[in-house]
C-alpha cells in the first residue's frame, strides 16, 4: 500500500514538473507587462523602455511599458507585488525599491515574500561632485577641508532617503565629515545652486552630473563603482582615491511577483542575460548616460539585493534619517 502511494506521489510530482516545464516552453502566450514605477522622462523610464522594446523581441511577445509614478516608486512596486504570479507582469526596480522598505513607515509591498528579482540589468556608479569655488581638487582635499570646517559644508541631493542622499550619509559616517542635507526636488534642481557655491557638494547620477561637468560648471572628483567609469575614464574610483571599502551602485533590475513558476523565471533571467543585455543597439543606447549592462542569476541578484537592503537599513538606522 505505502510502496503505491510513493509511486502515486512520484507519477503526480513529474506530472506537475511535466506541466511546469510545457508552461515556460510556452511562455509567453500574449504580450507582457513592464511597470515603470516612475514618471515618464527619468532614467528608469529610459531603459526601462529599451529593456521592453529588446525583451519584446527576444520573447517574441510585445513586452508593454506602463508607468505607474508615485511616492518614490512605491505605487509601481506595489501595483506588481500584488499581481498574479504568471511572469505576464514585470517591474523595474533601482535602489529606492530597497531603500523604502526601511526608510518609510509603511510600504505596500513585501520585498522578500512578494517580490523576487529576475536579474540584475545595468550598472551605474554615482559621481562625486564639488562646487567651482570650493578649494579642493581630490576626495582627500575634500575630506581634509570638511574635517577642518566643520558644519560648513552643505550637501545637496535628490531628496531624502533617494540613493545620493543616502551616499552621502555613507560619505559621512565613513569619513567623519559633518555636512548639512539640503534635499531638492531631483539632482538637477542643485547644480546651479552647486555653481554658485550655495551648496558645495553632492553624489550624482552620471546622467546627471554628466551635463555640468563636461564644461567644468561643477568639478568631478571621483565615481562610487569597483571600477572606472567609462563615462569618467580620468577620474579615480573612490576606492582608488583613498576611502577603501565604499561602493556605491545606482543598479536597475527586473523583478516579478513572488512565486512566478521557476522555469518561467530561467527563461526570462535566460533571455534578459543572453539576449537584451548583449544586444549592441541596446548597450550603444544607455552608455549614453553612463549606463552598463550587468545581468545576474537567480541566486545572485536575490543575494545581491539582500546585501543592498542591508547596507542602507544600517545607513539609516546609523544616520538617524526619517522621511520628510
Amino acid at each position: 500500500m505505502r510502496r503505491n502511494i510513493s509511486r502515486l506521489a512520484a507519477a503526480w510530482l513529474a506530472l506537475v514538473v511535466s506541466i511546469a516545464s510545457a508552461a515556460a516552453e510556452g511562455y509567453p502566450e500574449r504580450p507582457v507587462k513592464l511597470v515603470l514605477p516612475y514618471a515618464p522622462g527619468g532614467i528608469v523610464d529610459f531603459v526601462g523602455r529599451q529593456v521592453a522594446q529588446h525583451l519584446g523581441q527576444a520573447l517574441g511577445q510585445p513586452v508593454v511599458p506602463e508607468n505607474h509614478p508615485g511616492a518614490g516608486g512605491m505605487v509601481g512596486i506595489g501595483v506588481v507585488a500584488h499581481a498574479a504570479p504568471d511572469g505576464y507582469t514585470l517591474v523595474m526596480m533601482d535602489p529606492a525599491s530597497v531603500i523604502n522598505p526601511t526608510l518609510q513607515p509603511s510600504v505596500p509591498y513585501d520585498l522578500f515574500n512578494q517580490l523576487t528579482i529576475v536579474s540584475l540589468i545595468t550598472s551605474s556608479p554615482e559621481v562625486l561632485v564639488v562646487a567651482p569655488e570650493l578649494p579642493v581638487k581630490s576626495l582627500a582635499e575634500l575630506i581634509a577641508y570638511g574635517k577642518a570646517n566643520p558644519g560648513k559644508l552643505n550637501f545637496a541631493s535628490a531628496g531624502t532617503g533617494t540613493a545620493p542622499h543616502l551616499a552621502a550619509e555613507l560619505f559621512k559616517q565613513r569619513t567623519g565629515v559633518d555636512a548639512i542635507h539640503v534635499p531638492y526636488r531631483g539632482i538637477g534642481q542643485a547644480f546651479p545652486d552647486m555653481m554658485t557655491n550655495k551648496v558645495q557638494f553632492a553624489f550624482s547620477s552620471i546622467a546627471g552630473a554628466l551635463p555640468f561637468t563636461q564644461d567644468n560648471r561643477v568639478r568631478a572628483l571621483a565615481t562610487t563603482g569597483l571600477k572606472r567609469s567609462a563615462a569618467y575614464p580620468d577620474l579615480p574610483t573612490v576606492d582608488e582615491a583613498g576611502l577603501k571599502g565604499l561602493s556605491i551602485d545606482l543598479w536597475l533590475g527586473v523583478g516579478a511577483p513572488a512565486g512566478v513558476p521557476k522555469d518561467v523565471l530561467a527563461r526570462l533571467n535566460s533571455v534578459i542575460n543572453d539576449k537584451v543585455l548583449t544586444n549592441p543597439e541596446f548597450k550603444t543606447a544607455i552608455a549614453k548616460f553612463g549606463v552598463e549592462p550587468k545581468g545576474t542569476s537567480l541566486d545572485d541578484g536575490a543575494a545581491a539585493l539582500k546585501a543592498e537592503y542591508d547596507m542602507w537599513k544600517k545607513v539609516i538606522a546609523e544616520g538617524n534619517i526619517k522621511p520628510q
